[in-house]
């Protein structure tokens, strides 16, 4: 389905192909020909928003209105031209021209863009699996290049199971990862996607942890009734505090702690566990991603459940 072709933008850069069209003019030549999509760097963004991209052997120019493909009812915003400078950009070839004796490439991100919505993204589906590099992280969630440099957004909530406060808990710009189709509106143009599916069940996370055991957890909230320290990015548990260890704790949310391993409830689907030393915490590390679900064989989600079976809350996604 296009996947190899439609990338976010950086995946090219480096391959044969994009090597072998940049070596030369004739290789330009081919692309333009080909209708192909390449990749250079963008070294600059003149005063006329034009960006000004390095292509090897010649120098690329992407005019303003070529710089990105709008949906409806947007207007382009120049910050979303400003900030590729120094990044990737993904374009076609519109025309090989000579001023002065040097070659100049008028390129077009829009239209390559526009070929990854028309040919990629639009025969998407709600629950396949697809690669994305987070592009930029706000509050609300991470905005994530899911191919050609079209946006797309990763909600906080949908980021894991575990809560966090804010996507870089989780995320770094740059990053490239596998998130699954959450929703597509045909209308707007505009996709949504989710991660949270792919980090492991209650089942998969807890296999990992004992009972008896003590562990280094992050503090993620404090609440009347206890603190909740995450075990994993999908897995969380409630340690029991009194009022003074939670003062002392809600000044160290986001803070590695250690936890003693009280007990695993698969059917209650909690993870009891009891503080070592509220008093005692650390800056902690942002917790390694792992991914239950080999995305090289499945391509597309159904249906996934993260709660046990044997529990009786059922917590599940169907796409």
């Amino acid at each position: 389905m296009f996947t190899d072709i439609y990338r976010p933008e950086g995946a090219l850069l480096e391959s044969a192909q994009n090597r072998e069209y940049l070596s030369s003019l004739a290789g330009l030549e081919r692309a333009m020909n080909r209708g192909a999509i390449i990749e250079g760097i963008a070294t600059l963004c003149d005063e006329e928003m034009r960006l000004h991209v390095d292509l090897h052997c010649a120098r690329g120019i992407i005019d303003t209105d070529e710089t990105l493909a709008c949906r409806k009812g947007e207007s382009k915003k120049d910050i979303a031209v400003i900030t590729r400078v120094g990044k990737p950009v993904a374009c076609k070839i519109l025309s090989i021209e000579c001023h002065d004796g040097e070659p100049i490439v008028k390129l077009s991100r829009k239209a390559a863009q526009e070929a990854c919505m028309q040919h990629y993204i639009k025969h998407l589906s709600e629950g396949d699996i697809i690669m994305a590099r987070v592009t930029h992280l706000e509050p609300f969630g991470a905005f994530v290049d899911v191919g050609c440099g079209v946006p797309s957004l990763l909600s906080v909530d949908c980021i894991s199971v575990s809560r966090i406060s804010h996507p870089r808990d989780r995320l770094s710009c740059g990053m490239t990862v596998p998130v699954v189709v959450k929703c597509i509106n045909r209308e707007s143009e505009r996709i949504y996607v989710t991660m949270r599916e792919l980090l492991g069940t209650w089942e998969e996370n807890a296999a990992a942890f004992e009972a008896g055991q003590t562990v280094t957890g992050i503090v993620r909230s404090v609440e009347s009734y206890g603190v909740f320290v995450e075990l994993a990015p999908n897995l969380a548990g409630l340690a029991e505090v009194g009022e003074e260890e939670a003062a002392i704790l809600r000044s160290k949310i986001g803070q590695s702690i250690a936890v003693y391993i009280k007990s695993i409830l698969p059917e209650r689907m909690k993870v009891k566990l009891v503080l070592i030393d509220a008093c005692c915490s650390a800056p902690a590390p942002r917790t390694p991603l792992r991914f239950f679900i080999d995305t090289a064989e499945t391509r597309h989600l159904t249906r996934w459940r993260y709660s046990p079976s044997r529990s009786a809350r059922v917590i599940e996604t169907v796409f």
